[in-house]
């Protein structure tokens, strides 16, 4: 968690140094502590404690850092009191989650602020929304072996790197004859070595799941991987279709 009174411990030459995020950061640690009725006077307040060099430019790095806070959702008008004031300043759930788990959290979040696959939005994001980074990157790479399965036709026995050699060979259910021979071995390869090196955790150490950042990759890599999957049975349909002749 962000340190409350660090914010006030700086000189201004240092608030003005900070990038934006660290600093927005800092600023919601204040507000927690201080409780302010709205962003003006807490900005008024503070402004009154500092010297005046540079004020201006901390001023202006402040009210930077409340725009930072306000687009990524951490703080809004407060509901509660009914004004809904321009002014008002509201930390919102996602806020606190921010001062809980901190910055690289929040980067992680914002990493996964794109449209997922269905199953992943459904499954996952939730997961990783409420700090279960291992067990939603997990459950990313175990749905790209569901969908292996279920378009390979496979039974429930066939898991793993074995399941991604088998659909993606050259003579398996997901082999393109479209692919040149070292690109279809590449994509088993990419497929293989996900599902090896990502979707067991207790076995596989190359990835920190404590670390959202890494955990939000995984996530991203199993859409890419789904994504894939879903052009290749979208292909394999139209391909499928009756002539018209």
């Amino acid at each position: 968690m962000a340190d409350a009174a660090l914010l006030r411990e700086l000189n201004n030459a240092e608030i003005v140094a900070i990038p934006v995020d660290r600093l927005a950061l800092l600023l919601l640690a204040d507000v927690s502590t201080t409780n302010p009725w709205n962003w003006r006077n807490w900005m008024l307040e503070f402004g009154n404690s500092r010297e005046h060099n540079q004020l201006a430019d901390v001023q202006d790095a402040l009210a930077e850092a409340w725009g930072w806070l306000s687009a990524h959702g951490l703080v809004s008008t407060n509901g509660a009191r009914g004004s809904f004031d321009f002014h008002d300043v509201h930390i919102t759930r996602a806020g606190d989650a921010a001062l809980e788990r901190g910055l690289p959290y929040v980067r992680a979040v914002a990493r996964l602020d794109v449209e997922l696959v269905e199953v992943l939005e459904q499954r996952v994001r939730p997961q990783f929304l409420l700090g279960d980074f291992e067990l939603a990157a997990f459950a990313a790479m175990r749905e790209v072996e569901i969908a292996v399965r279920e378009l390979g036709a496979f039974g429930a026995d066939l898991i793993g790197v074995a399941l991604m050699q088998q659909a993606f060979r050259e003579d398996g259910p997901l082999h393109d004859s479209e692919l040149h021979t070292a690109e279809s071995v590449a994509q088993m390869n990419l497929f293989a070595g996900a599902i090896g090196l990502f979707k067991n955790p207790a076995s596989h150490r190359r990835v920190d799941y404590d670390d959202p950042t890494e955990a939000s990759e995984v996530i991203l890599l199993a859409d890419l991987l789904l994504r894939l999957l879903r052009r290749q049975r979208n292909a394999a349909a139209v391909g499928d279709r009756p002539s018209d002749a």
